[in-house]
């Protein structure tokens, strides 16, 4: 797979902790439901991490695996536009965190900032294990198991991003060289015919030269229209483009989702951490009675009393759910206490009961057919293992641990 091609697959995934929340509706799941029909995707439960942190409470993973695919299902995640599966379904994950974990220095996983956060925050858990502590090259083996370009993350993963960069940069330097490469890639650029090959030749100076991107855009896309070309000889023109060796594990790029931070009941970032959630399948009832239980503006103390809806944890909520015109009524009944409390959560209780109706009525579906659930995992499981064994084909032939 080219870097180009690449940048055509992205991998996410999430933990199973049980049934989702707004927070991850609007942080995540709506741009994966837009993403899986623009690139080829893959989604994946990751049960694995999930007992890096909790390896002595695992009576309930299977059930917030069957819950978070069910989520998923319900808010649009198709089968048909993306790849959906459980990662330990996939054992071409633990190959390949393996093999990487030979060429991992320990210093990398401990430098990772979640690494000690996550330590500090967790502090009635014994955390130290190799699991928890190998835990980021797991992750980075999940994106470089499908060679996978892009990976939407929040600000707060950066750094795990950066770090498989890293891990799959130290593996081209020590496994994608070849001796004679230059040589090999002259033998491919003769292979594309003179005139193509007289043109890929005139674009790679251009941009190693004269840093034309145009050219090098120009080059990538000859590269990609040369049907005769074997994979190895395209990949070593690729490389030998940019400069570099043949990359075997292409370095993944962030993808940024300009999605709204989702607040909790309390104003807080949404977390099931922060007991402040409205999960995708609580009731109208249970979701009427959280918002109205909503702090307010404490100035607010009597219903004739004014307030401030900056100071209101609910005026975040109507700046995700409310139009112009009733923000302005809010903030003009606030101001002058011509509305209560009360009424300023109305709006939102009515917005969010009909955002989730369709969800929760096409979750009813899947929960009702838990053996369509396992078949659309299990039929994910099955194409992932097959671009997961792509790249342990060549993985091993690079590393020396190919017999045929």
């Amino acid at each position: 797979m080219t870097s180009v091609e690449s940048l055509r697959r992205v991998l996410s995934g999430m933990r199973p902790t049980g049934r989702l929340h707004l927070g991850h509706y609007h942080g995540v799941l709506q741009n994966w439901v837009k993403l899986q029909h623009e690139y080829e995707c893959y989604f994946s439960i990751v049960d694995w991490h999930a007992l890096t942190t909790e390896y002595d409470e695992t009576a309930s993973i299977r059930q917030h695996v069957r819950d978070m695919a069910i989520d998923w299902l319900a808010v649009g995640v198709s089968p048909s536009a993306a790849t959906m599966f459980i990662q330990s379904q996939v054992p071409e994950h633990a190959e390949l965190n393996l093999l990487l974990s030979m060429i991992c220095p320990l210093s990398w996983l401990e430098r990772v900032p979640t690494y000690k956060e996550l330590q500090e925050k967790l502090v009635h858990k014994d955390l130290s294990t190799f699991g928890f502590l190998g835990y980021p090259l797991l992750q980075a083996a999940d994106i470089l198991i499908y060679r996978a370009g892009l990976v939407p993350v929040g600000s707060d993963q950066f750094a795990h991003v950066e770090f498989t960069r890293e891990i799959a940069r130290r593996f081209n330097h020590l496994y994608g060289g070849e001796v004679d490469f230059e040589d090999r890639a002259q033998t491919a650029i003769a292979r594309l015919g003179k005139k193509t090959g007289k043109l890929y030749s005139s674009l790679r100076r251009a941009w190693q030269e004269q840093g034309d991107a145009q050219a090098l855009e120009t080059a990538r896309a000859l590269l990609m229209e040369q049907q005769s070309l074997t994979l190895g000889d395209r990949d070593r023109l690729f490389g030998y483009l940019e400069g570099s060796s043949r990359m075997l594990l292409p370095e993944p790029q962030t993808l940024t989702s300009h999605a709204p931070k989702m607040p909790g009941l309390d104003g807080q970032k949404m977390s099931k951490s922060h007991h402040n959630t409205i999960a995708l399948r609580d009731s109208p009832a249970v979701i009427e009675e959280k918002i109205a239980r909503m702090p307010t503006d404490p100035a607010r103390v009597h219903r004739r009393d004014p307030g401030e809806p900056e100071r209101c944890p609910v005026w975040q909520w109507h700046l995700i759910y409310s139009d112009d015109g009733c923000r302005q009524w809010v903030q003009e009944g606030c101001r002058s206490a011509g509305i209560g409390c009360l009424d300023c959560k109305r709006p939102v209780i009515e917005a969010i009961l009909h955002e989730l109706e369709p969800i929760q009525e096409r979750a009813l579906d899947y929960e009702d057919n838990p053996e369509l659930v396992r078949s659309i995992l299990a039929e994910g499981a099955e194409r992932a293992r097959e671009a997961a064994r792509e790249t342990l084909v060549e993985v091993r032939h690079a590393m020396g641990l190919s017999y045929r």
